[in-house]
């Protein structure tokens, strides 16, 4: 991968990772914002739900986050596009897709296979 490809998904991630921050902050605004005490227990019990899930979203995307961040790494360390399980390039159109990517779309596929097995087992 050459230097100007490598540049061109350094920004998607950081653009990714900026508006995922922006999410945490927006959640962060709305709890505070909207934490009420409601007398009625069925109210309270919906937006305690409502709380739940976004909390739940937030921490997906935390995780998400660090993967960004570990991607951006791999780009400074130029080791960015190659497959963890087999060493060959990923891909660009896949990695367009799936700018965090780590694996090629075979070994992908068979891990895929793999754990439908060991789930069904």
């Amino acid at each position: 991968m050459n230097e100007k490809q490598q540049e061109h998904f350094k920004a998607i991630l950081l653009d990714w990772r900026s508006q995922l921050m922006q999410e945490v902050d927006r959640t962060v605004n709305h709890m505070q914002d909207e934490a009420a005490n409601f007398p009625d227990p069925a109210d309270r019990a919906t937006q305690e739900e409502e709380f739940s899930l976004e909390l739940r979203t937030r921490d997906r995307e935390r995780k998400l986050i660090k993967k960004i961040d570990s991607t951006i790494e791999l780009i400074a360390q130029d080791d960015y596009g190659f497959c963890d399980s087999c060493g060959i390039e990923i891909g660009i159109r896949r990695l367009e897709a799936r700018p965090t990517a780590n694996k090629c779309i075979d070994c992908k596929t068979l891990d895929e296979i793999k754990e439908k097995q060991l789930g069904s087992a």
